[in-house]
């Protein structure tokens, strides 16, 4: 049976904030080996037998940067000729509408047959080999018509996750396992986040488990179930796609599901909308090292403790400061007399927090976004699909950025009406259209280019191409822009 590992990236990671922001989500934030979240999801999932092609749901502005995050990991499984393709939603719409694209277009593509494997791009799973087994119990219950999910052991009275009760006096057997064992157990029913109390007795009853959002079915399995419990989210999707455009290339296919179409789809999670629905869900229970880090102190805990507790990522003096979690990836931070706290700094943003009250930092993210404050989506640092701009320095009419282009990466030609702009190279060599110039910029070499000039910055080089921006003018914003040629397809 074809393995299909499908990875929903998305979300903003709300209680991750500052470091992760509308266009950097959490799935992209890097641990201390240096991948992201997103990269461990996806070699995950193409390190399992049976994987020919990945499939990645994902907002459209996020593509180029989710396809470097591949590219930089693709050698760690350099034996397997994997084709990634991808589904990019215009915007958010929640779970339902993002497994029914991915059903539908993974039945149109490799059969009904096909098993998706439904993986969350933020979560971390420690256990590879424990994982790996668990697929294959789920695999087995999908060839036998059932939705399956995956059940974590609890190990404490954790109020912050939905619940699934198994039944226990029906275990499906392990086909091929040890005598006895089992695949999974039928689902009993889903239970909503519990409080201390409930929580308490989920964890002595012994018959529940932590929901970890992660999935596995035949494609055919979930369209029957979706027409029978949410059949206008399945229609509205299937009219989508029709709707949609396609890209083939030699190791990708890229959907770019309309926006008008993907707005009739109803908003709905695949566990309202199917699972808690169906009466053919079993639960494969596993202990696999999974987390959600879905605060801070998760996060923190990745990263061991110094002699007084404290969890400490980047260059950071104290002095008497005891349990606390502090991260700096360019500024030195030092803290004096302090305890329990949560100080998360980055260039245009810190966080000062109570540990006590991880899990609140998502009403700070919420607040910045109600006004409209350009931190709650992006960094100082931008990437984009030639590459990454940096604001160095910004004031009354001039803006200063660094600007670093991939090899062979250009940007669009393009014009802006209040702003006029003067490039400096400073490592690397530019191709520079200039008005109805064509020109080569060498290190240390510039070009000015006026207000109402058409222009396009190139790297032919090998090496990445390094330059400084100073922006001038009376508007500086990023909208001030108009594209006539993009190779990236943007308007």
């Amino acid at each position: 049976m074809k393995l299909i590992p499908t990875i929903l990236c998305g979300g903003a990671g709300s209680r991750l904030w500052p470091v992760s922001r509308e266009l950097h989500p959490k799935p992209f934030i890097r641990l201390g080996d240096g991948q992201s979240l997103l990269q461990k999801a996806w070699l995950r999932g193409a390190a399992l037998p049976d994987v020919v092609e990945t499939l990645t749901v994902t907002n459209r502005e996020l593509f180029f940067k989710t396809e470097d995050e591949y590219r930089e990991v693709a050698d760690i499984v350099g034996g397997k000729d994997l084709t990634n393709r991808f589904i990019l939603e215009p915007f958010g719409r929640n779970t339902a509408p993002a497994i029914a694209a991915a059903t539908l277009q993974v039945a149109a593509t490799q059969g009904e047959d096909a098993c998706l494997l439904v993986l969350a791009a933020d979560h971390l799973i420690a256990d590879q080999a424990a994982f790996a087994q668990a697929v294959s119990k789920a695999m087995q219950l999908a060839a036998q018509g059932r939705l399956v999910t995956f059940g974590i052991q609890p190990d404490m009275p954790e109020t912050g996750y939905g619940y699934i009760e198994v039944d226990l006096d029906s275990p499906v057997p392990f086909v091929g396992g040890p005598a006895g064992e089992s695949a999974g157990f039928p689902v009993a029913r889903f239970v909503e986040k519990p409080d201390l109390e409930k929580a308490l007795e989920y964890l002595a009853s012994g018959r529940h488990l932590w929901n970890s959002g992660m999935f596995c079915f035949q494609a055919g399995t979930m369209l029957r179930e979706m027409q029978q419990h949410c059949p206008e989210i399945l229609a509205a999707s299937r009219a989508c796609l029709e709707q949609s455009r396609t890209a083939e290339g030699k190791s990708f296919s890229q959907v770019d599901l309309d926006a008008t179409a993907f707005k009739l789809v109803p908003d709905d999670s695949i566990d309202y909308a199917v699972m808690e629905k169906s009466s053919n869900v079993a639960v494969v229970p596993c202990s696999i090292g999974w987390s959600d880090i879905g605060s801070w102190t998760a996060l923190g805990a990745l990263t061991a403790p110094d002699a007084r507790g404290n969890r400490i990522e980047g260059e950071v003096t104290l002095h008497d400061v005891s349990n606390c979690c502090i991260h700096s990836n360019q500024r030195m931070v030092g803290a004096v007399g302090v305890n329990d706290l949560i100080i998360i700094d980055t260039p245009d943003a810190v966080l000062i927090a109570d540990r006590s009250r991880a899990q609140d930092v998502k009403h700070i993210y919420a607040r910045l976004k109600a006004e409209g404050h350009k931190t709650y989506r992006l960094h100082s640092t931008v990437h984009r699909p030639w590459g990454t701009y940096t604001v160095l320095e910004e004031g009354r009419h001039f803006k200063i950025k660094r600007i670093e282009v991939k090899p062979g990466a250009s940007i669009s030609l393009q014009m802006h009406h209040h702003r006029s702009e003067h490039w400096v190279v400073v490592s690397g060599m530019a191709r520079v259209v200039n008005g109805q110039q064509e020109l080569f910029v060498n290190t240390n070499e510039s070009t000015y280019i006026p207000a109402g000039h058409k222009h396009r910055l190139e790297n032919p080089g090998l090496l990445n191409l390094v330059m400084i921006e100073v922006q001038s003018g009376e508007y500086l914003g990023e909208d001030d822009i108009v594209r006539f040629d993009d190779v990236y397809g943007r308007s």
